[in-house]
């Protein structure tokens, strides 16, 4: 900016005996703004090109043509990775509300039609999807024929503008991002739990003390450490690491350990119910269970939801807003 404002005075200063005003800058256009916003977003030129959907020379021309205009760099581009300089920092805030006006436009004419339709990205961890939404998630292409669903279960956090979905479904605390917004909708409990068959031959623990005498199947946190446990029975809580058998990142693996008599898991109670209606499995300290995991559809933060968007969360919230998925399984 201070190049062209250098540049700008002199100019005046050579035109001064001129009547006729002198420009300071040619005018944005604001669709370069958007492209900047994008790019910017993304990290990339490729990821942000293919979100606007122009040839990626394009975007760099518009890019270049931009900071061309503004007398600045606003990208320094190497072949692995794009930063955005200092500069480009401060311009991008006026670049995002560009981008939100855009958005929010886009996301009307959405909201407006009569039928939801496109192409809906959504990111859910394998074991939600597999044991509590496949009636769900039927039920959902079934309603909206013009809306085309793509799914992805794979263990990774996506990066929801980067990558361009359009929901992420997430267990517990979320991070601050001022550019996602959320909305819970679950709440679900969790207890211990073991194949009758293996606590006919080991006993069933009286106290959260007596774990320590039992084998446990652990969850592996994103850190690679098996997660710990703990209980709460009204004001009363317990914490502890019971000896391991197995650990796994897979809920529903430990649940299938845990009906083959390999252990105790630490399970949801919305996916152990299947297997305690089947007499698979049985809770295991009954008065104690885990803390509550909140469960939330994570999506770009938009003034306007678009009706794709709104209509599965709609429909995820009351899939997973029932009586039975609420409270804990049981054997009566």
């Amino acid at each position: 900016m201070g190049y062209a404002y250098f540049n700008c005075c002199r100019m005046l200063g050579e035109d001064h005996k001129s009547d006729n005003i002198v420009p300071l800058m040619e005018q944005l256009d604001p669709n370069d703004l958007l492209i900047f916003a994008r790019v910017a977003e993304a990290g990339s030129f490729t990821r942000g090109a293919q979100r606007i959907g122009l040839p990626r020379s394009t975007v760099s021309r518009r890019i270049a043509r931009l900071e061309e205009r503004l007398g600045e760099r606003l990208l320094l581009r190497t072949t692995r990775r794009v930063t955005i300089t200092e500069f480009g920092h401060q311009l991008l805030e006026h670049a995002r509300q560009v981008a939100a006006e855009v958005d929010a436009a886009t996301a009307l004419g959405e909201y407006r039609q009569a039928q939801p339709s496109g192409r809906l990205r959504v990111s859910i961890p394998s074991d939600f999807a597999n044991l509590l939404l496949g009636d769900m998630l039927a039920a959902f292409v079934a309603l909206h024929p013009a809306i085309s669903l793509e799914l992805d279960l794979s263990p990774r956090r996506v990066d929801l503008l980067g990558e361009n979905f359009d929901v992420a479904v997430r267990m517990g605390p979320l991070p601050d991002d001022a550019l996602l917004a959320a909305r819970r909708v679950a709440v679900i409990p969790g207890s211990l739990y073991a194949a009758p068959s293996y606590l006919a031959e080991r006993g069933d623990p009286e106290s959260p003390d007596d774990l320590a005498e039992h084998d446990a199947l652990r969850l592996l946190q994103a850190s690679g450490e098996p997660a710990g446990w703990t209980l709460v029975r009204g004001e009363r809580s317990w914490e502890g690491v019971s000896p391991g058998r197995a650990a796994a990142n897979s809920p529903e693996l430990l649940m299938r350990l845990a009906c083959a008599g390999a252990g105790i898991a630490a399970l949801p109670d919305t996916f152990a119910a299947p297997a305690v209606r089947r007499g698979e499995l049985r809770r295991v300290l009954p008065d104690w269970c885990l803390p509550a995991s909140a469960a939330y559809a994570v999506f770009p933060g938009r003034r306007l939801m678009p009706a794709k968007t709104r209509a599965f969360i709609d429909m995820l919230s009351a899939a997973l807003d029932t009586p039975a998925q609420r409270k804990p399984a049981s054997t009566d």
